[in-house]
């Protein structure tokens, strides 16, 4: 799972294994190490939401997506899921999940194997 933070907006992408896991066991987690402490992240399914939302405790942020977000998700077109959290403060905060796809752009080096393909790529 990737992470993207800028201000009050958060990004996750989730690979092919990663959205296959989050239907079957409802939790994919990583962390963050850093001398002085470990930073965690985390997307969990829950039921009897209709929205994403998300906390920030003891150093682990979770977004929580409704459950049935997840049903069929590894399979269907839906490339991912938004929502805008009004916060106590007045503020709000962006979420986004999405499918993680293949880069077009040949320089980049990371293993992409496990994306999904790009839709913006076409065979002629």
């Amino acid at each position: 799972m990737k992470i993207r933070i800028k201000g009050n907006s958060i990004r996750l992408r989730l690979s092919r294994t990663e959205v296959e896991k989050l239907a079957t066991e409802g939790l994919i987690d990583e962390t963050t190490e850093f001398n002085d402490g470990v930073f965690g992240y985390s997307l969990q399914t829950k039921e009897g939401i209709d929205h994403l939302t998300a906390s920030y405790r003891d150093n682990v942020m979770t977004v929580y997506m409704p459950a049935t977000f997840a049903d069929g998700w590894a399979t269907n077109e839906t490339v991912g899921f938004e929502y805008n959290l009004n916060l106590t403060n007045g503020n709000s905060l962006f979420l986004l999940v999405e499918k993680d796809f293949k880069c077009i752009d040949a320089a980049v080096t990371e293993d992409q194997a496990d994306n999904y393909e790009n839709p913006l790529i076409s065979c002629e």
